[in-house]
């Protein structure tokens, strides 16, 4: 009787143990103890496959309940603004701000060039004037984003010079441009903003490290740096490079000067 019922246990525990021991395949991980330790009962986004032990509804489902879906109608993404109402459009217009362009919260200014040379020479020619108004704190903050982000290849000074460039024989093979030159002097301001959002050369864009006020401000430090290269002010309280006209031919002419001829073949 004890052989008998010692040959039973040994079979049921031989039994469980290859039963434990099958193999998965496909979908099926093989048999699982308390498989809800692993397995979400939730459904979870971005999955590929549908996990056959949810017996409350079946694979068709998997796309409609777990894939991105289109926002409510009518709700507004937050920063952004509604303009269900002409307060609300004015907003959105610009026409009551002093810089005359509505900036979001989130900082996210919509930009109508894309990322080619001819879109970046048509940016150069329609953006001239810097769209945020120049102030000491706008420059404090252009003073220290600069020093952030392009200092360090562009130069504290703006001569191109920054340390990755400089020091211990520098890193980079191409020299970053160099801003205090009449060829950037000359520059409108488009050339600038294009290059923040797009990058050039080596440069990559700073687009999504940058919002809409502070590439601006940026570009008012590029500038207060360049006036003081020319012994002018670029300040809330006085501005002799922008209205400098003379400066700025003299700039353009040296530009023209130094720019590479092309043969045109006729």
């Amino acid at each position: 009787m004890m052989n008998r019922i010692i040959f039973i246990f040994i079979s049921i525990v031989s039994a469980l143990s290859l039963f434990q021991c099958s193999p998965a395949g496909g979908n099926a991980t093989g048999t699982e103890y308390m498989p809800d330790m692993v397995h979400s009962v939730a459904y979870e986004p971005n999955v590929n496959s549908y996990y056959y032990y949810h017996t409350w509804g079946t694979s068709a489902e998997i796309a409609k309940l777990s894939a991105p879906r289109f926002p409510v109608k009518g709700s507004i993404a937050r920063g952004g603004i509604s303009i269900s109402d002409s307060a609300h459009a004015a907003m959105y217009t610009g026409s009551l701000s002093s810089n005359a362009i509505h900036t979001p919260v989130n900082g996210s200014v919509n930009y109508y060039y894309g990322n080619t040379e001819e879109e970046r020479l048509r940016a150069s020619r329609e953006i001239t004037t810097n769209k945020v108004k120049l102030t000491t704190a706008g420059l404090n903050e252009g003073k220290l984003l600069y020093n952030i982000y392009c200092g360090i290849c562009h130069g504290e000074k703006g001569d191109g010079a920054g340390y990755l460039v400089r020091d211990d024989g520098g890193k980079y093979p191409a020299q970053p441009a160099n801003f205090l030159k009449d060829e950037f002097i000359a520059a409108s301001e488009g050339r600038f903003y294009h290059g923040i959002m797009y990058g050039k050369n080596m440069m990559g864009a700073y687009a999504d490290k940058l919002s809409y006020n502070e590439r601006w401000n940026v570009i008012h430090y590029i500038r207060s740096l360049q006036a003081a290269s020319k012994n002018l002010k670029y300040s809330e309280s006085e501005n002799t490079f922008s209205g400098s006209q003379a400066v700025l031919d003299a700039a353009k002419l040296a530009a023209a000067a130094t720019a590479p001829v092309v043969n045109v073949k006729k």
